[in-house]
């Protein structure tokens, strides 16, 4: 099949995601659900002091942010009132400055307030992202040419200290340059991804999870894992974040060669996949070794190799990084796909952290999210928030 052809308008794998998604709107249109589900179904989130359900932790975002994509694909009001609902407590939540001493801000507000400024021109939407975007550019770290993952920047613990998500985090501060004309945000990306391109990123393809620098000099220290098998293993979230993410970054900095990286990525995790497709937690475990798949690994890694073809010249490479991502979302479908369980999530055989038990073999936000964007780019030539408006869809009109 072509690349450039699509699923029927109707595939099976769409409609029970859709469902799934309308299920558990029934509990969290304005609550939010936990990071991954508990014995197969979302509870609402608890993170002491807050309020169960509270917009607390680096996740929410991928939950409002597939209630973006379930309007986008359907057209129905309901999803469209709770995203705008949900967004707008992320205006509170900034305002606040509830749990925001970290870099996923991107994931934040991209899948929520700049979605909301692409879709609807959301009153707030824009000036909420903005300042965002402010915020997360006050973790660059000048001397170091880095933005600080974790952490206050005072930090001596964390001071420094990069990972390997942060690829998926700059596009928020491309796109804060593209709508406030001021170069600084574009420029700390850039240095950032020079900088960590060069040590993050393995010369086999492969990546580190996380990685420390001297603060003021920039000194590379060593690499380090926080949730993979070991130091020098490959950690498979990790790796399908540094696939797309090193796409995305490409549209906005190609001068950089980053969609190059981005194949070279792609390559390792395709050639570390058990033949079903579903990747294991680390991409270094045998593939009869027991141990427990991360579904949203392959999930993200989808969109990455659909991103990646997109930005390739039509020809034999292109279709081959096409096909790759579309077997990969029919492999989670064929697998993973949770149908009709209330409150259950999209996608089973989840991951969070192996080594510390949590949210082992569940559904997780963001597998969710990833495996409905997948569908998305497959069905309707979705694209992301930071750079095109989302597709259109006639019975949003």
């Amino acid at each position: 099949m072509h690349a450039d052809h699509h699923l029927p308008a109707h595939p099976p794998a769409l409609d029970p995601a859709l469902r799934q998604v309308d299920a558990m709107l029934a509990e969290f249109a304005t609550a939010f659900p936990d990071d991954t589900s508990s014995g197969g179904r979302y509870r609402p989130r608890r993170h002491a002091p807050h309020a169960p359900g509270a917009n607390v932790g680096w996740t929410t975002g991928f939950w409002t942010g597939t209630l973006w994509l379930a309007w986008e694909l359907s057209g129905q009001a309901r999803h469209r009132e709770a995203a705008v609902a949900q967004t707008r407590d992320f205006a509170r939540r900034l305002s606040a400055g509830t749990d925001l001493e970290h870099h996923d801000l991107g994931f934040l507000y991209l899948l929520s307030n700049v979605a909301a400024d692409r879709l609807l021109a959301l009153p707030g939407a824009r000036v909420t992202a903005l300042a965002a975007a402010r915020r997360l550019l006050h973790r660059f770290l000048p001397g170091a040419g880095v933005i600080q993952a974790w952490g206050a920047m005072d930090d001596p613990e964390q001071r420094g200290r990069v990972i390997v998500d942060c690829m998926m985090n700059l596009p928020l501060l491309h796109w804060a340059t593209a709508v406030s004309g001021d170069p600084q945000y574009q420029q700390a990306a850039r240095i950032h991804l020079q900088t960590t391109c060069r040590h993050l990123v393995r010369p086999d393809g492969s990546t580190c999870h996380t990685f420390y620098y001297d603060p003021d000099t920039g000194a590379p220290l060593r690499e380090a894992t926080h949730q993979g098998l070991s130091d020098s293993s490959c950690w498979s979230r990790g790796q399908a974040w540094a696939i797309y993410g090193l796409a995305l970054n490409h549209r906005h900095a190609p001068d950089l060669g980053l969609l190059e990286r981005a194949a070279h990525a792609a390559d390792y995790f395709l050639a570390h996949l058990p033949p079903d497709g579903v990747a294991l937690w680390d991409l270094g475990l045998a593939h009869d070794s027991g141990e427990p798949r991360d579904s949203s690994a392959s999930a993200i890694a989808s969109c990455g190799l659909l991103e990646l073809a997109a930005q390739l010249p039509r020809g034999a490479r292109r279709d081959a990084y096409q096909e790759a991502g579309r077997r990969l979302v029919e492999s989670l479908f064929a697998e993973c796909a949770v149908i009709d369980v209330p409150a259950g999530g999209l996608l089973r055989h989840g991951t969070y952290h192996r080594l510390a038990g949590l949210g082992v073999d569940e559904c997780t936000l963001w597998g969710d999210y990833y495996y409905l964007e997948a569908l998305a780019r497959l069905q309707r030539g979705w694209s992301s928030y930071d750079r095109a408006p989302g597709f259109s869809h006639p019975a949003r009109a």
